[in-house]
């Protein structure tokens, strides 16, 4: 099972200017995905420290591929990576379901 992460291409520079920008998925340091769009199903699978799902890239697209078994009515997550935690999740408290378990 995957998803697309869907969404126009910019450049990285383009959103790193794109202040307090939440839905941008980096592709390499020149590109960047901007997913803000209701209709990227894939900005809505949210982020885990031990997720179920995993991204992965071919060329300039991304998709969101399950890892492993997920039941249904189970949350789909990934980890966002370093850079989008430090700055947006970090600051307030990580609480996806394996850190508020804690």
């Amino acid at each position: 099972m995957y998803i697309e992460y869907l969404g126009d291409i910019i450049s990285t520079e383009k959103a790193d200017s794109m202040k307090g920008a939440k839905y941008l998925f980096e592709i390499n340091s020149r590109w960047t995905i901007e997913g803000s769009a209701r209709s990227n199903l894939a900005r809505y699978v949210n982020h885990s420290c031990k997720p179920n799902c995993d991204s992965a890239q071919k060329g300039k697209r991304i998709f969101i591929k399950a890892d492993q078994h997920i039941r249904p009515g189970e949350e789909l997550t990934y980890d966002y990576g370093e850079e989008y935690f430090d700055e947006f999740i970090r600051p307030y408290g990580c609480v996806c379901d394996h850190c508020n378990k804690k």
